[in-house]
């Protein structure tokens, strides 16, 4: 099982040059694991992207983005979770949705992140979830 970050999984969706790596990964067949708020995220780059009039098709992305939340297992919101994210806030240099994001997969692995991967392309957030002590099986931009 891979946790997988909303900046990993939009490259699923719509062309990028990340599409390749994560695509790679993704076909690997490991199982996904996503944090419960993550379809709201990139239903939110889909839609932005919409807007700006950059998606050709945003009704495919979206249908894809459906298939995968059918495959996917999601880390469900709890106390432990918003006090992991809060403790994250002040040792990285953390979003609060990127905060949310690595504690769920610290969750997920019991708080022993060793051996656990984490996909993303975030910098920031990679550079947090390798220092918590994830490997990183996509290069982060």
């Amino acid at each position: 099982m891979i946790f997988w970050d909303s900046s990993a999984i939009v490259p699923l969706l719509v062309e990028e040059p990340l599409s390749g790596a994560a695509t790679q990964l993704a076909r690997a067949g490991e199982g996904m694991l996503v944090w419960w708020a993550t379809r709201v995220e990139v239903l939110s780059s889909i839609a932005r992207r919409e807007r700006e009039r950059t998606l050709e098709d945003p009704e495919a992305a979206r249908a894809l983005l459906a298939d995968l939340a059918k495959a996917w297992a999601e880390v469900v919101p709890a106390d432990e979770l918003r006090e992991q994210a809060t403790r994250l806030l002040r040792v990285h240099p953390l979003r609060a949705a990127d905060a949310l994001q690595l504690a769920a997969a610290l969750t997920w692995a019991g708080r022993r992140p060793n051996g656990h991967r984490f996909a993303t392309f975030d910098g920031r957030l990679a550079d947090a979830a390798r220092r918590e002590g994830f490997r990183l099986p996509l290069p982060p931009v």
